[in-house]
């Protein structure tokens, strides 16, 4: 198999990357690096199997080549984390509808398969958990910056379909629910490395509001299994997957077991959303998926438990400021907080 992912630069996408190399695939990565980094193909960019292009979606020309040149799309490239979604709904808009057209048409052409992310963000202010696949989406009002994000991605569900049902293009869209692991920066305002980076540092640990939102973390090995699953199985074709964990947590009870597990001395600070980003922003109070379509298809289900994630990311945290520093501090138990020199 040839495979070809846009974004493949990316927290996401890297891992992708090296898990099809790994079995033995071809892989065409496109990426501008807008939000993604080279650093992310650190350990594969030599791969005589990879082929890795710095280039946007939507120049035409080059997407059209690395399609005719590959049996499946993975499209990942599109704007992420709600820092930026807020800040930038123009760019937000334009990166997700424009890249995901300039993939289906080309795909239209050749008749390949396009495997579409999109994310649970499309369930909106749906108050009714879980989350299923069928169910109708609840979008807030234009004026608010947040809802830019969700809308369109579900024009690009809306697309991947109507294209499947229109031109027969084979077509499939997975909906991620809050995927993280190793590589997963916090620039963006990703909320699990933002807290862990906090007690790393010895900072204050943010949660917006009042921190009962809650999320179900889904390891991104995990994900990328389901999504190659899904992408290879014949009966996935114009159907829509919840892609997510069904273990849910409150962010404060998330920032307490990382103040925990870290062994840090931070404290817990609890920030307004208007301080955190604007006036009048709207949160999705909870996102719990059900799970069942994909695990009857492919007999899926995450095999890391929220510990597992958090223990991987600690780690991977410490290593990384190791590497820096040269000092490195291993996972602390409860009430513990030391430092050693590496090796």
């Amino acid at each position: 198999m040839r495979a070809l992912i846009t974004g493949g630069a990316g927290f996401i996408g890297s891992h992708l990357a090296e898990r099809l190399l790994d079995r033995g695939n071809e892989v065409h990565v496109l990426d501008d690096l807008s939000t993604g980094s080279i650093e992310n193909l650190e350990r594969i960019k030599r791969h005589p199997s990879l082929h890795y292009y710095i280039d946007t979606v939507t120049n035409r020309h080059l997407t059209a080549e690395l399609v005719d040149l590959c049996d499946v799309i993975y499209h990942l490239a599109a704007a992420v984390g709600v820092r930026l979604i807020v800040d930038s709904p123009v760019r937000t808009i334009e990166t997700n509808i424009q890249g995901t057209e300039v993939v289906l048409s080309l795909a239209a052409k050749k008749g390949k398969r396009v495997l579409i992310t999109s994310t649970s963000e499309v369930y909106g202010k749906r108050e009714h958990t879980p989350f299923r696949e069928d169910d109708d989406l609840v979008m807030g009002p234009p004026d608010k910056g947040r809802w830019s994000y969700a809308c369109s991605k579900a024009i690009d569900e809306f697309l991947a379909i109507a294209y499947w049902k229109e031109k027969r293009v084979p077509t499939l869209i997975v909906r991620l629910f809050n995927t993280v692991g190793p590589r997963q920066t916090s620039q963006y305002g990703m909320v699990m490395p933002t807290l862990i980076s906090q007690a790393l540092e010895g900072q204050d640990l943010t949660v917006f509001g009042d921190g009962s939102q809650s999320r179900c973390f889904l390891h991104v090995d995990d994900a990328v299994t389901a999504l190659i699953e899904l992408a290879e199985h014949p009966e996935a074709v114009g159907e829509v997957y919840n892609v997510g964990s069904d273990e849910e947590v409150t962010i404060l009870a998330l920032a307490e077991r990382i103040v925990r597990m870290t062994g840090s001395e931070s404290r817990i600070v609890k920030v307004p959303y208007e301080e955190a980003y604007r006036e009048g922003f709207e949160d999705m109070m909870r996102r719990l998926p059900a799970i069942s379509k994909v695990g009857d298809l492919i007999g899926w289900r995450p095999t890391m438990s929220l510990d597992d994630i958090l223990t991987d990311m600690i780690e991977h945290e410490r290593r990384r400021a190791s590497e820096r520093t040269g000092v490195y501090a291993p996972l602390a138990a409860a009430g513990s907080w030391g430092q050693r020199k590496r090796g």
